[in-house]
C-alpha cells in the first residue's frame, strides 16, 4: 500500500506548479545569475564603447498609386485605379528603392569608384570618403577618367562594390496608416548619410520618370513601325480587291457585300413567301366555302345575316299563327311565300360569296406560280455570281480588317504622342535628409538595457537548467514530495574548519541540537516511544549514517537509557575508527557462532553505551545476516538494553540492508542534501518497502540553508537560542 501510494503521489506532483519552489531556485542560484548578468552587461558595454558610431539620415517620401494625369492612356501610366490603395503597390515601391539598379545609380551620382572603395578599406577611410563627396569638378582628372570608362571590367567591379555599400546602409520603412515612406541610410559619416539618403530619394524619383518616359517612347516607336506595315498591307489588299472586281464584272452594292442578283433573289423569296401565305389563307377560305360553311367575315360583310334574321322572324310568326289557322289560310300562304323568297335571296347571296372566295383563291395561286418561275430564273444567275464572289469576299474581308487595324493604330499613336509630352509624377519628397547631430547606434542605454535583459534571461535559464539537471534531494520539502516520508530532522552542514567530534561535543551547537530534535521526533514515532531496535541506513555510502547512529546513541544515553550500538556494515565498517578500538571479535564472529554475545560487547568509554563492532570482514555477509542468530542478537539486546541502534550498510546494490530492516522494529533513512539522487532514494525506499520494513522517517544531513534558497534555513536555527544568553528567542526563516 505504501509503495502504491508513493507511486500515485509521485505522478500527481509532477503536474503541480510550485512558484515558491521556483523562487527558491532563483535564490539558490543567485550567484550564478548575478555573474551571468554582470558578464553580459560588461560585454554589451565593451562592445558599445569599441564599436564604430553609426549615423542615420532619413528622407520622407509620399508615394501615390497614381499621380495627377492630364491625359489618360491605358498601358502608359501604371495603375488603373486612381483612388484605391493597394498594399502590394507600396511593397513594390519599397523593393524598387532597395533594387540593385538604384544602388548603382546612386553610387554613380556620389562618384564612388574603385579607388574610393580601396581607400574605404584602409585606416582613416572616413576622412578619405568625405573628400570623395566633394563636387565632381574638384576631383582629379584621373578619377574622372575612371568614372568615364564604364566598359572596363575594373569599373564594373567598382560599381558593384559601391552599389553593395549603398545597399548595406539602406533601410526603408513605411509610415503606418499613411502613404509615406521613410528612407534611412546608416554610415559612419553624418555628411555621407545625409547625401546618400537624398541621392537615393532623387534617384528613385528620376528612375520612375524615366520608366514612364521610356514606356511612352517605346510605345511610340513600336506604333510607328506597326503603322507602316499595316498601311502597306491595306493598300495592297485594296488593289487586289479592285482588280478582281473588274475582271469578274462584279458590282458591290454596299449591302453586306451582296450582288444585284442575290439582292433580287432575296426580295423575290420574300414576295413568294408572302404570296404562299396569301394563297394558303385563300385556299382555306375556299375549302370552307365549298363545304357549305361560310366564313364568318364573309357573312358579316354581306346581307346574309340580315336576311337570315328576317327569315327567323317570319318563321316564328308563321309558327305562332299556325296554332290558330290552317296552312291553306290566305294569310298563312302569304307568310309562307315570304319565307321562300328570303330563302332564295339567301342562296343567291351565298353563291356570290363563294364566287368571290374562288376568285381570290385563283388570283393567289396565279401570283405564286408567277413568283416561283421568276425565282427559278434568278437562282441560276445568283449561283453563278456567288461562285465568282467567294474570292471577292475574301479579299474584301482582308481590306476591312487591315483598315480597322490601321485606324486603331493611328488613334493610339496620336494618344501616345500627346501623353509622351506630359510627365506626371506620383512620388514627392516631403522632408529631405539633414546631417544628423548625434549617432544612431550603438546606443549605450539601449545596449545596456538589452544586456540587462539578456543577462537576466541567460542567468535565469542557466539557473533553471542546472537546477533541473541536478536530480538530487536538497531540501526537506524535496523528501516529503518525492519520497513521501516525514522528515524527522535536518542536520546542518559543518563549516570547513569544524569537525564532527567537536560539533557533537558542543551541546550548544546547531549540529548537536539537530540530533536532539531527531531524538525527540523518534519519541513520537511509535506508540511506545523510541523504537527498541532502530536501523540507520542510506541509499549509498558516505551519507552520514554512521555519524547519525553514533550521535543518536549518545543522545539517548543522555536520557538515562542504556543503548547498544551495533556496527552491522560487514562490508565497510567505520565505528571502530570513530571509537579508536581495535577489532578482534565482532558481529561476524557472533553470527558465525564463533563467540557469544558477551564476548563481542565492547565498552565505548561513555556511560550506558556499549558497542558491537563488525569484526573481521566475512566473505558472505548476506548469508550471515539471514541466519536466525541475528534475530536472537536483537532479542537479547532488547532484553539487556533499552535501545539497540544498528549502523547498517547502504540499501542499493546490497542485500544486507533489506534483511536488517526486516529484523528490526524501525528504520531511519538518511539522505544527504545535494548529493543523494532522487532516483537512488526512491529505489532504496522501494527496496525497504518490499522487505516489509517499518520506515519511521528520514533524516536530511549536510543541509546548507544559505545555498538551498531558503534564506536563513529550514525551520528554526538551533543556535539562535544560545546566541542571546538566557533570553528565549527563536528566529524563523
Amino acid at each position: 500500500m505504501l509503495a502504491l501510494e508513493f507511486q500515485q503521489n509521485e505522478h500527481r506532483d509532477d503536474d503541480d506548479i510550485d512558484l515558491l519552489a521556483y523562487w527558491h531556485i532563483l535564490v539558490k542560484r543567485r550567484r550564478l545569475i548575478a555573474s551571468t548578468l554582470i558578464a553580459v552587461v560588461a560585454i554589451a558595454l565593451l562592445m558599445t564603447l569599441m564599436a564604430t558610431p553609426i549615423y542615420r539620415a532619413s528622407t520622407v517620401l509620399q508615394i501615390e498609386k497614381q499621380g495627377s494625369q492630364v491625359i489618360q492612356v491605358d498601358g502608359i501610366q501604371p495603375g488603373n485605379d486612381m483612388y484605391g490603395w493597394d498594399p502590394d503597390f507600396l511593397q513594390t515601391q519599397i523593393e524598387l528603392i532597395k533594387s540593385r539598379s538604384l544602388s548603382e545609380r546612386v553610387a554613380n551620382e556620389l562618384h564612388l569608384n574603385q579607388t574610393a572603395m580601396d581607400r574605404l578599406s584602409e585606416p582613416g577611410w572616413l576622412d578619405r570618403m568625405l573628400a570623395l563627396l566633394q563636387p565632381k569638378s574638384q576631383q582629379t582628372t584621373k578619377q574622372a577618367g575612371k568614372l568615364a570608362a564604364k566598359g572596363s571590367r575594373a569599373d564594373a567591379e567598382a560599381l558593384k562594390g559601391a552599389a553593395w555599400m549603398i545597399s548595406a546602409g539602406l533601410s526603408v520603412e513605411p509610415v503606418r496608416n499613411s502613404k509615406l515612406v521613410r528612407i534611412n541610410f546608416d554610415s559612419p559619416s553624418p555628411d555621407f548619410s545625409a547625401r546618400a539618403a537624398n541621392a537615393i530619394a532623387d534617384g528613385f524619383i528620376a528612375s520612375g520618370l524615366e520608366r514612364r518616359f521610356g514606356a511612352s517612347s517605346y510605345a511610340k516607336t513600336y506604333l510607328e513601325d506597326q503603322l507602316k506595315l499595316t498601311k502597306a498591307r491595306l493598300e495592297e489588299s485594296e488593289r487586289k480587291l479592285v482588280l478582281f472586281a473588274q475582271q469578274q464584272n462584279l458590282v458591290d452594292t454596299g449591302d453586306k457585300g451582296q450582288t444585284l442578283a442575290v439582292q433580287n433573289l432575296t426580295q423575290l423569296n420574300a414576295a413568294l413567301a408572302a404570296a404562299q401565305d396569301q394563297r394558303i389563307r385563300a385556299q382555306a377560305r375556299w375549302r370552307q366555302a365549298s363545304s357549305g360553311a361560310m366564313p364568318a367575315d364573309m357573312i358579316g360583310n354581306s346581307n346574309i345575316r340580315a336576311l337570315q334574321q328576317q327569315k327567323g322572324a317570319l318563321q316564328a310568326q308563321y309558327q305562332l299563327k299556325l296554332q290558330t289557322f290552317k296552312p291553306d289560310y290566305p294569310e298563312m300562304r302569304q307568310l309562307k311565300g315570304q319565307v321562300d323568297e328570303l330563302d332564295r335571296q339567301i342562296a343567291q347571296e351565298i353563291g356570290g360569296v363563294r364566287a368571290s372566295v374562288k376568285a381570290e383563291f385563283d388570283a393567289a395561286s396565279a401570283q405564286e406560280h408567277l413568283l416561283s418561275g421568276q425565282i427559278a430564273a434568278l437562282r441560276t444567275q445568283a449561283l453563278d455570281v456567288d461562285g465568282r464572289s467567294i474570292q471577292y469576299n475574301i479579299l474584301k474581308r482582308e481590306v476591312d480588317t487591315n483598315r480597322q487595324l490601321y485606324d486603331g493604330l493611328l488613334q493610339r499613336y496620336k494618344q501616345v504622342g500627346v501623353a509622351g509630352d506630359v510627365r506626371s509624377n506620383n512620388i514627392s519628397i516631403i522632408d529631405r535628409a539633414e546631417v544628423p547631430g548625434g549617432r544612431f547606434k550603438p546606443s549605450l542605454v539601449t545596449n545596456l538595457a538589452l544586456g540587462l535583459l539578456l543577462g537576466g534571461m541567460l542567468g535565469v535559464l542557466a539557473a533553471f537548467l542546472l537546477e533541473f539537471l541536478d536530480d538530487t534531494l536538497k531540501t526537506p520539502s524535496d523528501i516529503e514530495q518525492k519520497l513521501r516520508l516525514p522528515v524527522l530532522g535536518v542536520v546542518p552542514k559543518l563549516g570547513p574548519k569544524e569537525s564532527v567530534a567537536a560539533a557533537a561535543a558542543n551541546p550548544q551547537s546547531s549540529f548537536s541540537e539537530s540530533y536532539r530534535s531527531v531524538r525527540t521526533a523518534l519519541q513520537f514515532a511509535t506508540d511506545h516511544g523510541v523504537p527498541r531496535t532502530l536501523l540507520i541506513s542510506s541509499s549509498g555510502p558516505g551519507e552520514g549514517k554512521s555519524t547519525t547512529a553514533q550521535v543518536l546513541a549518545h543522545n539517548l544515553t543522555q536520557l538515562g537509557k542504556r543503548v547498544l550500538l551495533v556496527d552491522a556494515d560487514l562490508r565497510n565498517p567505520s565505528l571502530h575508527k570513530s571509537f579508536g578500538i581495535r577489532v578482534e571479535h565482532g558481529l561476524s564472529n557472533l553470527l558465525a557462532g564463533a563467540c557469544t554475545f558477551s564476548d563481542v560487547l565492547q565498552p565505548s568509554g561513555s556511560e550506558r553505551l556499549d558497542l558491537i563492532l563488525a569484526g573481521p570482514l566475512p566473505p558472505n555477509p548476506a548469508e550471515l545476516l539471514s541466519s536466525s542468530k541475528l534475530i536472537s542478537l536483537f532479542t537479547v539486546g532488547s532484553d539487556r538494553y533499552d535501545h539497540v541502534i544498528v549502523d547498517g550498510p547502504p540499501v542499493l546494490g546490497l542485500a544486507d540492508a533489506p534483511i536488517l530492516s526486516n529484523a528490526v522494529d524501525a528504520t531511519l533513512l538518511v539522505v544527504t542534501s545535494g548529493r543523494t539522487k532522487i532516483s537512488a532514494a526512491q529505489a532504496a525506499l522501494k527496496r525497504l518497502v518490499a522487505a516489509r520494513a517499518h520506515i519511521v522517517g528520514s533524516l536530511l544531513t549536510k543541509y546548507d540553508a544559505s545555498t538551498a534558497g531558503y534564506g536563513y534555513g529550514y525551520g528554526y536555527r538551533y543556535e539562535s537560542y544560545y546566541a542571546y544568553g538566557n533570553k528565549p528567542r527563536l528566529t524563523k526563516s
